[in-house]
């Protein structure tokens, strides 16, 4: 049975500094992002031995655990791509496509902005606040996941991520996850949503 295993990253921990740690980076993905797809391995693993014997009640109870660390891998590896070091693409805005797109779906691109940020500062506990593509409407939209709940389980295409799970800011920003998601637009790498939004049409 093939093993998931970790992405590799675009950059070095400390290239998006000083808007994320070194530290922060390296701990969020050697230890929390690792953990996340050791258990997924683990589950699956455990999913298949149970399938085998088709015990469909330990099947039914790995699903969380599946949902979970599947969960945290995917929405992870989109992360890591979404940013981008300064000078190297983050924080240029979108042009193009997108750049109508989000104009046309929520005002201006500030706008879209503001009402992202406002989300992700708001979600209770952790989670994530996410733009993403719904297939059927054909149009953007903007929505919030809880814990490591992908997107597209709500049948959105996901674009762009911000993780608000307290390791993602607390050794640098502390309990001001305002700040850090402030701070996160200067690191976005719009090219790398545009190219989602693309593929996603």
């Amino acid at each position: 049975m093939a093993k998931y295993e970790l992405p590799q990253m675009p950059y070095d921990f400390g290239a998006l500094e000083p808007v994320i740690s070194g530290q922060i980076m390296e701990l969020h993905y050697t230890k929390h992002h690792q953990a996340y797809v050791n258990n997924l391995n683990a589950a699956l693993e455990k999913y298949a031995e149970a399938e085998k014997k088709q015990d469909v009640a330990a099947m039914i109870a790995l699903q969380s655990a599946i949902k979970f660390n599947g969960g945290g891998h995917v929405n992870h590896s989109i992360f890591w791509t979404n940013l981008a070091p300064i000078g190297k693409g983050g924080g240029e805005l979108p042009k193009g496509e997108l750049a109508g797109a989000l104009q046309t779906r929520f005002g201006s691109i500030d706008l879209f902005i503001e009402k992202l940020s406002s989300m992700a500062v708001g979600i209770q506990g952790s989670g994530w606040a996410w733009l993403g593509f719904d297939p059927l409407k054909k149009e953007l939209v903007i929505a919030s996941c809880a814990n490591q709940d992908p997107l597209s389980t709500l049948g959105v295409v996901p674009l762009l991520g911000i993780d608000v799970w307290e390791h993602a800011y607390y050794l640098q920003y502390k309990n001001v996850r305002a700040e850090y998601v402030k701070n996160i637009w200067k690191v976005v790498h719009w090219k790398d949503v545009e190219e989602r939004f693309l593929k996603s049409k």
